[in-house]
């Protein structure tokens, strides 16, 4: 006899795919995600579609109207700010602490950086870029720290998408990244964790600069 598939499992094949789509731009900004018309296309119960629909809600992805419709979210100009606020105040104190861990074994950021070479779409660099970052959190082996920028991540990969996209030049886009994640990889490697703060608090502060150049 065939198992049914668990409720859990239904809830995570929804979010997956709704995530999916949304980062994808097949589900534009504004949106209707009517718990109806989704479970029917992706052939799932209401129950997992309004379980996704919350758990993108806490991702960034999702917002509830008064009346409590699901939209894809419109990220503004304050949702960046904010972003960006909170990138400035983790991932240079992310750096810091994760330094001799990396000195020791930087394997991780090694492979994710060939990769970035081989990058062919906006989609893919931008995966790889915030992989990039995810790893030098984790390796902080501060939990909490790790777990707050996690919460950032799908809001700031459907920006970076969005104005990649927009750019059409990933060719470019590459190159800075690159560049940009050796030289974090070799102070890392190579120089003192307050080095690795400062140059991490830098990098911040040039994507800030980056956006209102990449902005259409």
């Amino acid at each position: 006899m065939t198992q049914r598939t668990s409720a859990p499992a239904r809830s995570e094949s929804a979010l997956l795919a709704l995530r999916r789509d949304i980062l994808a731009f097949k589900l534009p900004a504004g949106t209707l995600l009517a718990e109806a018309a989704v479970a029917r296309a992706l052939k799932v119960s209401r129950v997992p579609v309004r379980e996704a629909l919350f758990a993108l809600e806490r991702e960034g992805l999702v917002e509830f109207s008064e009346s409590g419709r699901a939209y894809v979210r419109t990220l503004r100009p304050e949702d960046f700010e904010e972003l960006f606020v909170l990138r400035l105040a983790l991932e240079p104190v992310g750096a810091r602490l994760a330094s001799s861990r990396l000195r020791k074994d930087s394997r991780q950021l090694e492979a994710n950086v060939a990769a970035t070479k081989l990058a062919r779409s906006p989609k893919e660099l931008t995966q790889l870029d915030l992989d990039f970052h995810e790893a030098i959190l984790v390796a902080s082996g501060n939990r909490r720290l790790a777990s707050l920028w996690k919460s950032l991540r799908y809001e700031l990969e459907l920006w970076l998408a969005m104005l990649r996209a927009h750019q059409q030049q990933t060719k470019r886009a590459r190159a800075v990244t690159v560049a940009s994640h050796e030289k974090i990889l070799r102070c890392l490697r190579e120089q003192s964790p307050a080095a690795a703060e400062r140059l991490m608090r830098r990098h911040i502060l040039s994507w800030r600069e980056w956006l209102a150049a990449a902005e259409p």
